[in-house]
């Protein structure tokens, strides 16, 4: 005879539920007991019946159990309350910084020019002079590179005339006067150099030669 499936629900029979509760209370502790055995996990278990009859069951003393879970209890209480305020803390940094991008974001475009309409002409002045100051720093921060690129090129032109007169000592030539502005000029412009060249057009005469400035 096949075995027909218990509904998951109250029996309604007193009697029928009676027999059913000693069953599988019976065999809830030998699972309870097995448990404890082949795993060496410390088990507790209490029942009440119906009628408010105790049934327990330990593999050690069930007050450490209980007190054992109370203060794991406890601690896993404090973790999630831990985890949940610091889960509220995080939402609200996040609405707080979403709200100073999204003003970060209109005051930008503001100062592109753009979405002006609502501003008042106090709201405009401001802007002006935000403007204003930041231009400002704007054109100290430019003056300021100017000033270091103009040293550099000093530092450059220093150098290049150090390596001039080297190589002009070098070949027993005398060292240029830079204090006219004759010199200078020949310095930007290189040196004239007169070399001898072969090139000529129809007959070779013999023994001519044709000088050309460079």
């Amino acid at each position: 005879m096949v075995r027909g499936r218990t509904q998951m629900k109250r029996i309604e029979n007193a009697t029928s539920r009676q027999v059913t509760f000693s069953k599988r209370r019976n065999g809830l502790l030998k699972k309870a007991f097995e448990l404890s055995v082949l795993c060496d996990a410390e088990v507790a278990l209490i029942i009440f019946s119906p009628r408010g009859k105790l049934y327990e069951f330990s593999s050690c003393s069930i007050n450490k159990t209980i007190e054992r879970y109370q203060k794991k209890a406890k601690d896993l209480g404090i973790s999630i309350k831990a985890v949940q305020e610091n889960m509220q803390n995080g939402k609200e940094d996040s609405f707080s910084l979403a709200k100073k991008i999204e003003l970060l974001e209109i005051s930008k475009r503001k100062l592109l020019g753009d979405e002006l309409e609502p501003c008042s002409i106090d709201e405009l002045q401001q802007l002006e002079n935000q403007l204003e100051r930041s231009l400002t720093r704007i054109r100290t921060r430019k003056n300021q590179l100017f000033r270091e690129q103009i040293e550099k090129l000093k530092e450059e032109e220093k150098i290049l005339i150090e390596e001039n007169t080297r190589l002009r000592a070098k070949c027993g030539l005398q060292p240029l006067d830079l204090s006219t502005t004759q010199e200078k000029q020949q310095i930007a412009d290189g040196e004239s150099m007169e070399v001898e060249t072969e090139l000529f057009i129809g007959p070779r005469p013999p023994e001519t030669r044709t000088t050309q400035k460079l």
